[in-house]
Parts: structure tokens; sequence; C-alpha cells
């Protein structure tokens, strides 16, 4: 029987509110939802758009003090800024386009969703209350779901500044909740970008007197070859210095955000130091020999930035570059000037790396016969038609690393080819701990491996936007997962700076009956469902090669696929937290476990 097509005619035509349509379409206006276990789950923006408004106050000179208490999900802001004006609360927290962010004189540097960020967390809050108080007057207007509830005004012994309080509506974040660690880490960066701010989250103080420099020393440790070099100006600011590490590692910043695919502040960055230490030395350094092992962060503060994507993580302005590059290099010429013997140092450093190249470069020789074979066709990789750098198409490039053929084998049957490579793995990777990065020419598969990422030669021609470990729920799948994290963290950490390296959770279990089939995750989640089923029948997945091929597709769908991003504190534990898992300790090992098992 043919299906009836819906009539479309003018009752199908709807005119939602601007706060509705942000409540039915909220991905539009805040990107994923999750549940909190991400960092950039949707409670996070919501948080940072206010912290961000508060924020603003400070980098316009008003109030030098942000407190913020979390208690059971609700988030209370309180800024000593110069308050909204009164007239107007209601109408900036919830009428799109309204805002003073607009206006040059009165906001010069905002990164926020301008016109847009309090009003998503006002619709999107089950709860949501902002006070305003200006010369000893308040204006309060309390809000449920984005629809106005009570509002009233009056006299308040209280300094200026606006308090904003919101708890992000279960109705939209299903069992969610705040990671205090995430929070503390986004605190202290707001710090180090904004020297002289305090912000308090529940008590615990968050202060950087010296800016980029705290940042970095923070994120690296003392493990560097001579103390970090630092400077600042009214729009500029950067800080880096050279550590015992393979590539380069950057973290970079646009008006308090973080792009973490950086953009043409970063590129300039990396040119200017490049020229500056040339110009320094009147010598012609190769680029990578200077940039080897670099550490850096770079901070520009911009009237219109133009980014290249929704999510603000690459900044596009062509126009930054020359000033960019050339306010670095004066920088770099004058730092060095400054501290001479810092200089001596980045002269050996350069003469070390140039001689580690060019033995690399005789490593790659005696490899070329795989690099020949590679070129032709890697034997496992399963490529997609896409790739990072493929414009839109390629941000939605990933790449599955499985654990042998029966695993591969569901996937490439399932898989989205447009925008899904799979990668098997024979066994168990080696363990590359302490080892060259000329040894991984020496093992035919993780060479295979890094030129399927397209990251021989620099992180930048990466050729996915995810690399995701597939691996078995097992002992065994674990241990290659961590001989994995290690590959990528001894000789490609930035990959994982960069958000760029995922963990696949596949489910477990599966509890079925004749009327519904429930995918596990867990041992309490199958407990739960088993009570709630009538007459179960269950299945435990031993190996993801189990799973068959028509239930596999709905685990890596992109929008219901469980992704867990490998994230890092800091770099400064990398090395010790690697050599205590990974390295020749074995009886520290042991004893660990034993003492743990329990």
């Amino acid at each position: 029987m043919a299906k009836t097509a819906a009539v479309y005619d003018e009752s199908k035509i709807q005119t939602l509110s601007s706060l509705e349509h942000i409540r039915l379409r909220s991905g539009m206006y805040i990107g994923r939802l999750g549940d909190g276990s991400n960092h950039d789950d949707g409670i996070y923006v919501l948080f940072k758009e206010v912290v961000d408004n508060a924020i603003d106050e400070y980098i316009m000179g008003y109030g030098k003090k942000i407190v913020i208490e979390l208690q059971d999900n609700r988030v209370r802001v309180r800024d000593y800024g110069r308050g909204i004006p009164l007239g107007k609360v209601i109408d900036c927290v919830s009428i799109i386009n309204t805002g003073a962010k607009y206006n040059d004189d009165v906001f010069q540097f905002s990164v926020g969703l301008n016109g847009v960020g309090t009003k998503a967390v006002n619709a999107l809050s089950e709860r949501f209350l902002v006070r305003s108080c200006r010369q000893k007057k308040f204006f309060e207007a309390e809000f449920e779901k984005g629809i106005l509830v009570s509002q009233r005004e009056g006299s308040l012994n209280e300094p200026d500044g606006t308090l904003v309080e919101f708890r992000p509506d279960p109705e939209i974040f299903a069992n969610y909740s705040y990671n205090p660690e995430f929070l503390q880490k986004r605190l202290w960066t707001y710090a180090c970008l904004n020297p002289g701010l305090q912000l308090y989250l529940n008590g615990e103080k968050f202060e950087a007197a010296n800016g980029l420099l705290d940042f970095l020393n923070s994120e690296i440790g003392d493990k560097v070859f001579y103390p970090v070099l630092h400077y600042r100006s009214d729009k500029l600011e950067f800080a880096l210095t050279h550590c015992d590490t393979y590539g380069e590692t950057y973290w970079s910043f646009v008006n308090g955000q973080y792009t973490s695919d950086g953009g043409t502040h970063l590129s300039a960055f990396r040119e200017g130091v490049l020229k500056g230490i040339n110009s320094y030395f009147n010598a012609d350094f190769n680029g990578q020999d200077v940039r080897e092992g670099l550490a850096g962060a770079v901070s520009i503060k911009l009237k219109n930035p133009v980014f290249e994507s929704q999510t603000k993580n690459k900044l596009g302005n062509t126009d930054i570059r020359s000033p960019v590059v050339n306010e670095v290099k004066q920088a770099i010429e004058h730092l060095l000037h400054q501290h001479q013997e810092s200089a001596r140092t980045i002269k050996e450093r350069i003469v070390y790396n140039e001689k580690l190249r060019k033995e690399l470069a005789e490593v790659k020789k005696e490899a070329r016969q795989i690099a020949k074979r590679a070129a032709i066709k890697i034997p496992s990789l399963k490529d997609c038609k896409y790739h990072l750098g493929d414009g839109p198409h390629g941000e939605k490039t990933m790449i599955f690393l499985t654990e042998g053929q029966s695993a591969s084998g569901s996937m490439v049957s399932s898989r989205d080819p447009l925008y899904q490579a799979i990668f098997s793995l024979r066994g168990k990777p080696q363990n590359m701990f302490d080892h060259k990065k000329g040894d991984i020419y020496k093992n035919e598969e993780l060479c295979y491996l890094m030129m399927a990422l397209g990251i021989e030669n620099d992180i930048e021609n990466l050729r996915y936007n995810k690399i995701i470990l597939a691996t078995d729920a097992d002992f065994d799948g674990f241990h290659i997962r961590n001989l994995l994290l290690t590959f990528f963290l001894e000789y490609f950490e930035e990959l994982v700076i960069k958000g760029k390296v995922f963990i696949l959770e596949t489910p477990l279990f599966r509890v079925r009956n004749k009327k519904e089939t429930v995918y596990c995750y867990s041992e309490k989640e199958r407990d739960a469902t088993l009570k709630r089923l009538a007459s179960p029948e269950v299945t435990r997945f031993k190996g993801l090669g189990e799973i068959s091929p028509k239930e596999f597709a709905q685990f890596i769908e992109p929008q219901s696929m469980k992704l867990m991003e490998v994230t890092l504190k800091n770099i400064k534990d990398v090395r010790s937290m690697l050599r205590f898992y990974m390295g020749d300790n074995t009886p520290e090992r042991r004893e660990y476990i034993m003492e743990n098992l329990i």
C-alpha cells in the first residue's frame, strides 16, 4: 500500500519565538548536548557564556573579582562590573540580538555568542535568575525554560555588578553533572589570560599574576632546557621554551577563546619565532630544527575575529598575519638579547635537532621500501573518500584503529565510506616508550599507521579529524589501547592536546526479549535492565567481532556514537606516567597492582 504524503499547506508553517527555537534546535546554538563527561558538552558552554560576560567586564576595566558557586548542578556567577542597565535586564537575557557587544565603545574584545549567549543559557535552563545592581538600585528577573515568571526592583546595599544563577534543564541535558576538574581547568586558563583577575569557585581562588608565563609553566613543569621566555603587549601575548619532547606543542587563544586548531595567529606566531631567531643569530636555520621540541602559548585580541567553523576552533583572519609575524620577530630578538644564556641554549638545541633530523633521514632511507609499498597501498587501511582539509566534509572524517580483521569486519560493512576509515592492527603493537623516533620506521605496522594518518613529517597534514581507538573491552583490548596511547603520547602528544584522539565505547551486553532490545555498557546497566524486562535473554559481547554488522552500525553512527576523548590535565606528568605504566619497572608495577587489587 502506498504511503500517503503529508499535506503541505499553510497550517504546516510554524513561527517559533527565538527562545523556543533555541530549545528545539539547541545543537545549532551550543553544539553537542552530552552529559558533562566531555569538556565540550553543552552544560560547559552555558557555564562559559555566563562567565565570559563577567570577564568582558574585567577586560573593559570594571571589576577585578568574579565569584562562582556550584552546588547540585546549580551555577551562580557574580561579577563586580558595571551591571546591566536596569531598564534592559529582561531584554538582554531573553531577546535575541540584544546586547552592548555590537558597540565597540562599550565592548572592544568579545568572543561569546554575541547577542545569543545568555539567551541560550536562559532558554536551556529549568530556572534562570538575573539580578543587576547599579548605584544601590537593582532589577531582578526570574525565568523558567526561557519564560519570564517574576520580576522585581528596588534598592539594595550591594556593589555594582551582575548576578546570574541557572540550572541546566534536565529535559534537554539528560542525567548530567558538572565535572569540577573541567571547571577548575577552565578558570585557571581564564586567570592566565587575564592577569590581575581573581576568580573563585566554591571558595577556591584562581589568579595568575604573570599571564601565559604561569600558564605554560603549569602545563609543562620544570623539564625545560631554559626558563620560559615571555612577552606581553596590549593585543599580543606569548610564552615559549624548548622541552625534551618530539614535535611542537602549542596553546592558542583569541579574545580568551581556546582555538584548538590554531589558525592564522598561530601560523604567524610560528613564522615570527623562526624569523626572530634567524635574525638574532644572523643565520638561516631550518624551521623544523628551530621548532622541534618547542612548547608555546599565544593569545591575541581582535575586534572582529573570523572563525573557520561555528565552534570557533580555528581563526581565519588573514589580515593579521603580517603584523603578528613582525611583532613576534621583534619580541624574540629583544628577549634573546635580554636572556643570552637562554639564547646559547636555543642555538645548541637547534644544532642538536639538525643532527637528529639528518640521522632520521638516514633511517627513512633504510625504510624506503616500506614507504614505497605504503605509497601504493597501505594493506591494513580501508580509507574513506574525504579527508581533513576537504572543507566541511573534512570535519566529519574519522579513522578507527581496530584490533584484528574480525573486529574490523563488522565495522567495514557498517561504516560510512565517505567519512569513516578503518586501520586494522595485527595483534599487539610494539611498546614504543623510551624509543627513538627513528624506531617507528623499523616497525612496519606503526610505520604504516603513521603514514595512514599523514603525520610522518608534520601533524598539520593529519588526514582525519578524529582518531578513534576501537579495541575490545577485555584485558587484551585494554593493553592494546594502552600501547596505542603510548605511541601517540611518546611521539605525537599534540594530537592529544588538540583533542583528536578518542576511545570508542561499545556495549558489553545485549539484553532483549520479544518486545525490546537494550544494549548495556556496564554491569550496572545490565542489572537494571534485567529487572525491567520480562523474560530477558542476555548476550555478553567478548569482542567487537561478535557484534553483527547490522547491530554495529548504530554504535559508529556519528549522532549516536559514544566517544570518550583522551585528555591530559597537563603534559608535565606524561613522562613519569608512561614510565610507571609502560617502562621497565615491573616489580614496582606489580607491587602497586597487589596493593590496589581489591
